[in-house]
């Protein structure tokens, strides 16, 4: 069965810094692009990361660039989100996927989307 399980939200400060992971199972994490999106209560789904080309270049929303980094470790397929200086917008539920843009995200293995991980960046 294909998945992708994330991990890694928390409760943080503004100016703080959480690392989500996104673990792959029943595939190779490297042979897909991958990218993180994240959705907010009442707010429409945000791109925030998406891998473009087999060399693992990653694209970045506007809103997290010089703040989030996008990282994999093929051998154990396994993504992870370094988000830095976090705010109180990217209060959100945090999500991965294959991706074809940061406007185009689809579940592995299925329809529907997992549960996520919470972020809460709050004083």
């Amino acid at each position: 069965q294909l998945q992708l399980v994330e991990s890694g939200g928390g409760l943080v400060h503004p100016g703080g810094s959480l690392r989500l992971s996104c673990a792959a199972s029943g595939f190779a994490l490297g042979a897909w692009a991958i990218g993180w999106f994240r959705q907010a209560p009442g707010k429409e789904r945000e791109g925030v990361t998406c891998i473009i080309d087999n060399d693992g270049t990653t694209i970045y929303a506007d809103s997290v660039k010089g703040r989030f980094t996008s990282s994999r470790d093929v051998a154990n397929d396994t993504m992870y989100l370094t988000m830095n200086s976090l705010k109180p917008e990217d209060t959100a539920v945090y999500y991965c996927g294959a991706c074809f843009s940061l406007s185009d995200y689809m579940p592995m293995g299925g329809d529907s989307w997992g549960p996520g991980t919470q972020v809460t960046v709050s004083s």
